[in-house]
């Protein structure tokens, strides 16, 4: 089979994950999973530290964590000296949110399709300086990416600061008009930070094209580092608006980097670099095999499951078919249920692994689709829903 007709699993690259076997493990999408051989890479680069601390932690972390950014600059299209390595997508946000000087009456505008640690940050701050967090409503079902933008600014007033909105939403999975959100509030003078938690390594990116002032994405989830690699991307005329959330020896660095913003966000303490330092081999290990036909195949299966969940209980999609609006992530509606409860059984019944998302009292089933999945996790999954629901 041509590589261009991909089936899964992909022998080579489904056995490579560290996943247990009996399960049927449909949700990559919460905290990803890591194939064998980046794991091991993961696991040198802990070695090497513990082999000597001083030296790895006192002389070669700068220019190990500089080789890292350029591998990881060349895939989402930026500057190594525009991106910082954090945790993860919300430790992003909260710079983001923590260092805007937000004054009484200040608007921030995001979508009500929007993580719930986001909006619980955003909350938090607007709380404490007097400004407002409003979640605009984008109405189901969608057909078109410009009403997302223009149901978005309906919400846009003259105390709009800056908008924030998912790349793709974490409940309800659509791919949102990033670039076109960016382009206009720019042009009206708003600042904009893209939640992309879910876009690295599920679709393709391009920091320049997208034209937000901050992007914060996972590595760990469709990109497949290890847990903890995440980064900020920062517009070059944007960064001076950021202040880091812990203050060390960057923040007034004897030996000053490329920029002010690597400096305050490139060491804030002691901690361990190892898996900012394996997002290269991610890289690697995914173009190693193909990624593009990979994805094309995971969305395949997903276009079927995603059709055989909706007819167990004629619901509605929630959007089209087409690319633009989900990849290897997608969120079906469900006929009146108890999420919760269908969730334990799901597992507890079934084995399968999968999240049950209610969005305004809308349940629905969010299935992730990766390499090692198979057409036998649909069928178990649309088995054990057609058993619980029916």
């Amino acid at each position: 089979m041509s590589k261009n007709h991909l089936a899964l699993p992909i022998a080579g690259v489904a056995d490579q994950f560290l996943l247990k076997s009996g399960m049927a493990f449909l949700n990559h999408g919460s905290f990803g999973a890591c194939p064998r051989p980046v794991f091991d890479v993961y696991q040198s680069w802990q070695r090497e530290l513990e082999a000597q601390p001083v030296e790895f932690l006192g002389r070669r972390i700068t220019g190990l964590l500089a080789e890292a950014r350029a591998a990881l600059g060349a895939y989402v299209g930026a500057r190594a000296d525009d991106l910082a390595f954090v945790p993860n997508a919300t430790y992003g946000v909260n710079i983001v949110a923590r260092s805007l000087d937000l004054q009484p009456g200040d608007e921030v505008l995001a979508t009500d399709h929007e993580y719930g640690a986001v909006d619980r940050t955003w909350r938090f701050i607007c709380g404490q300086r007097g400004a407002r967090y409003i979640n605009q409503p984008v109405d189901l079902p969608l057909s078109d990416p410009a009403e997302v933008v223009e149901r978005l600014w309906a919400g846009v007033t003259p105390r709009t600061r800056i908008i924030v909105v998912s790349h793709i939403s974490s409940p309800t999975a659509l791919i949102f008009p990033v670039a076109a959100i960016c382009a206009r509030a720019r042009a009206e003078g708003i600042l904009t930070l893209i939640d992309g938690a879910h876009a690295p390594g599920q679709i393709d990116l391009d920091m320049g094209e997208i034209g937000a002032d901050f992007y914060t994405g996972n590595c760990h989830k469709w990109l497949c580092a290890p847990k903890g690699a995440g980064f900020l991307y920062a517009r070059e005329e944007s960064q001076p608006l950021l202040k880091p959330l812990v203050v060390s020896w960057g923040y007034e660095a004897i030996a000053p980097g490329p920029s002010l913003f690597v400096d305050h966000f490139g060491w804030t303490g002691t901690f361990d670099p190892a898996a900012y330092l394996s997002v290269p081999a991610a890289i690697a290990f995914q173009a190693e095999h193909g990624w593009p036909q990979v994805r094309a195949a995971c969305r395949s299966l997903l276009a079927q499951a995603r059709a055989r969940v909706a007819d167990l209980g004629g619901q509605e999609q929630i959007c089209p078919d087409g690319p633009e609006w989900w990849a290897q992530l997608a969120a079906v509606p469900l006929p009146p249920c108890d999420p919760a409860e269908l969730k334990r059984r799901l597992w507890d019944e079934f084995q399968v692994e999968v999240p049950i998302v209610v969005w305004r009292d809308m349940p629905m089933v969010r299935i992730s689709v990766q390499a090692y999945n198979s057409p036998a996790d649909i069928d178990r999954l649309v088995g054990a829903l057609g058993e619980i629901l029916g």
